[in-house]
């Protein structure tokens, strides 16, 4: 699960009453399809807009994990907010750089 500045992103494994309480705030977890029904066109529209947000933030851990090796393990919540800082700053100048190439070779 994944906090972003308009929710929560989350599967919808965590979709119940107990979450979207806890959460308080707007929750942006996906809905389920009702059993034997077709998924209502709204419902649909709804998750697709989830995902694209979802998307976006889901390759940016997946890079961090796969090529930086981000693996948090700290005693401290404050060790670990230092830890991901460093590895967004990281991740932030590696697409700069590669931005800047992109733009130099035309």
């Amino acid at each position: 699960m994944r906090e972003h500045r308009i929710g929560r992103l989350a599967d919808t494994a965590y979709r119940n009453q107990a979450n979207e309480k806890w959460f308080k705030v707007q929750s942006r977890i996906h809905r389920k399809k009702p059993r034997g029904k077709p998924m209502p066109e709204q419902i649909r529209r709804g998750n697709a807009t989830k995902s694209k947000v979802r998307a976006q933030v889901e390759h940016v851990l997946a890079q961090q994990k796969a090529k930086m090796a981000l693996f948090i393990r700290t005693i401290g919540i404050k060790r670990a907010e230092a830890k991901i800082a460093l590895a967004n700053l990281a991740y932030n100048m590696n697409r700069l750089i590669f931005h800047e190439r992109r733009a130099a070779n035309g």
